[in-house]
């Protein structure tokens, strides 16, 4: 598996994808997600150009970043995954940006125990997914709102999974209300879009994208 190969096709995608939507492709940001990828890997990712990397835990995640700051390869950290509430001060510590918060209680716990300004996304289940957390649509605005007056917390954007499906089209009005909902709340961030369906996601405004596989190639067996 040639990485450099990989990672070129998908810059060559989200080139691609962003023109077809009259945007610039510099304004997509390109979050590797390395979730079960050794920290050899994720290094031979930054050297190549990776300047954002995106983990789902933070137990997996601390060893890498370790590794990481060992080898002089300072990432911007991303967490992407559901964190729980008794992992906050881990992954404060830990990461640059979570994109994940899908309760108001995991904002409070981040805004009480962080020492520092964080960046965050509000994370919607638009679809309803009962396999999914985040907030509703419905719940969005409201909860933004708070947010927005919690000390230590920056609102950066909103942040969605979309349901798999065998064809990106039949996602895209997943990514579209989102997009809606971002630019009723004033928000710049549009974290959406992943392997199978970021392209369709750039075209609907997405301003980050999490790439896993098409980086890195098919990952083991899912923990």
């Amino acid at each position: 598996m040639d990485m450099a190969d990989n990672l070129g096709k998908v810059k060559e995608r989200i080139a691609r994808a962003a023109t077809r939507a009259g945007r610039s492709p510099g304004n997509v940001i390109l979050v590797a997600v390395s979730k079960m990828v050794d920290a050899a890997r994720v290094a031979e990712a930054v050297r190549l150009g990776i300047t954002d990397i995106g983990e789902n835990w933070v137990q997996e995640a601390q060893p890498k970043i370790q590794v990481l700051e060992a080898q002089g390869l300072k990432p911007t950290w991303h967490m992407v995954g559901h964190l729980q509430s008794n992992k906050v001060k881990a992954a404060l510590r830990l990461f640059d940006v979570i994109q994940s918060v899908d309760s108001l209680h995991l904002a409070e716990t981040l805004s009480r125990q962080a020492t520092r300004t964080v960046r965050v996304l509000v994370e919607v289940n638009v679809a309803g997914e009962a396999t999914k957390t985040g907030f509703t649509p419905e719940e969005t605005s409201g909860a933004v709102e708070r947010l927005r007056a919690l000390p230590n917390l920056e609102v950066m954007g909103l942040m969605t999974v979309a349901p798999l499906a065998a064809d990106p089209e039949q996602v895209r009005p997943i990514f579209r209300t989102l997009r809606r909902m971002a630019q009723e709340l004033g928000l710049r961030h549009l974290s959406m879009g992943m392997t199978d369906d970021f392209e369709v996601a750039i075209e609907e405004g997405a301003t980050i994208v999490r790439i896993g596989r098409a980086i890195f190639g098919e990952r083991k067996e899912e923990k």
